[in-house]
C-alpha cells in the first residue's frame, strides 16, 4: 500500500496524482472547497471520502474541518483541508502502523479515531449541561442563557455531522466495494454503533439544553415574582400611613386630635398600631 498525505490541497501533488489514478475532476474540486458534507462516492478504480473531524473551541463552538480521502486497490490519497488538532492526531496515530495495513483497513482505522474522537466532545458537553442547570436553578444570569444558546448551536452542529457520517456508514454496511473487503465489515459496523450512539447522546442533551432553558426562564420568573411581592407587602403596609397623613394634611378643621399638643405623637401611634396590625394580618396569611 502506499499513502499520499497531503496537507494543502491546492498542492501541485493532488494535480499529479488526479492524472496518475485517473481521480474525477469534481473529487478534486471538492478537496479544494472547504465546508463539503460528510459523504462516500464510489468510482470504477476508488472510493471518495469525505470526514469531518471536529474540534470545541473555549466559547463552545464547533469547528468542523474536511479529512478527504481516495481508497484505491492499492494506495491510499488523504487530503486535509485546514490544521485540526483532531485530524493531525489521528495522522500521526497512524502513521506508526501503516506498513501492515492494507487501504480498507488504513481507512477504517481513520474513520474509527475520527468516530471515537466526538465522545469526549460529547462528555465536555454533559458536563457543561449540568453545571448551567445548576445556575439556571441557584443563580440565573444573562450570561447563562447565552452559554444555553451556545451548547445548543455547538449541538445542532454536532448533530449534522454525525448524522452524515452515519448515513455514510449506513450505505457501507449495505454495499460491498473492491477496495473493502468483506473482513471489514464487522469492525465498520462497530463504527456504526459509535456513530448512532454519539447521535443518541445528542438527542438527550439537547433535551437536557431545552430543560435547562425552561428551568432557567422559570427561576427568572420566580425572581421577578419574588420581588413583586416585596413590593407589594411593603406597599400595603404603607397604605395606612399615607391614607393618615393625607387626611391629617388636607385644609381643614376640628380633625381629631388636630388641637391636642400631643397630636404628632397620637398620630405616629396610630400609624404605627394600624401598619403593625397589617403585618399580622399579613403574617397570618403567608406572605411573609
Amino acid at each position: 500500500m502506499i499513502w499520499y498525505e497531503i496537507d494543502d490541497p491546492h498542492d501541485k501533488q493532488l494535480d499529479e496524482l488526479a492524472a496518475k489514478y485517473h481521480l474525477h475532476p469534481l473529487h478534486i474540486e471538492d478537496c479544494r472547497q472547504s465546508g463539503q458534507n460528510a459523504k462516500i462516492e464510489s468510482q470504477q478504480d476508488y472510493l471518495f471520502v469525505v470526514l469531518k473531524p471536529v474540534e470545541l473551541d473555549d466559547d463552545n463552538e464547533v469547528i468542523a474541518t474536511d479529512l478527504d480521502l481516495f481508497v484505491g486497490l492499492d494506495y491510499v490519497i488523504t487530503v486535509q483541508e485546514g490544521q485540526c488538532a483532531t485530524a493531525l492526531e489521528v495522522m500521526r496515530r497512524m502513521h506508526a502502523v501503516k506498513d501492515r495495513l492494507s487501504p480498507g483497513e488504513l481507512f477504517h482505522r481513520i474513520f474509527d479515531e475520527i468516530g471515537d474522537s466526538y465522545a469526549p466532545i460529547t462528555d465536555r458537553l454533559s458536563e457543561q449541561i449540568d453545571q448551567l442547570e445548576q445556575e439556571a436553578l441557584r443563580s440565573p444570569q444573562p450570561s447563562t442563557m447565552e452559554q444555553l444558546f451556545a451548547l445548543r448551536r455547538a449541538l445542532i452542529e454536532l448533530r449534522r455531522v454525525l448524522a452524515n457520517s452515519r448515513d455514510i456508514l449506513g450505505h457501507m454496511l449495505r454495499s460491498e466495494y473492491p477496495q473493502l473487503g468483506r473482513e471489514l465489515q464487522p469492525f465498520f459496523r462497530d463504527v456504526y454503533d459509535h456513530t448512532v450512539r454519539n447521535l443518541d447522546t445528542i438527542e438527550v442533551q439537547r433535551d437536557l439544553i431545552t430543560g435547562a432553558t425552561e428551568l432557567y426562564l422559570s427561576s427568572v420568573a420566580n425572581q421577578t415574582n419574588q420581588v413583586m411581592k416585596v413590593l407589594t407587602v411593603f406597599g400595603t403596609v404603607a397604605t395606612p400611613a399615607i391614607i393618615i397623613t393625607g387626611i391629617y394634611g388636607m385644609n381643614v378643621q376640628h380633625l381629631p386630635f388636630a388641637e391636642s399638643p400631643h397630636s404628632w405623637g397620637i398620630v405616629m401611634g396610630i400609624i404605627l398600631t394600624v401598619s403593625g396590625l397589617m403585618l399580622v394580618i399579613l403574617k397570618k396569611l403567608h406572605w411573609l
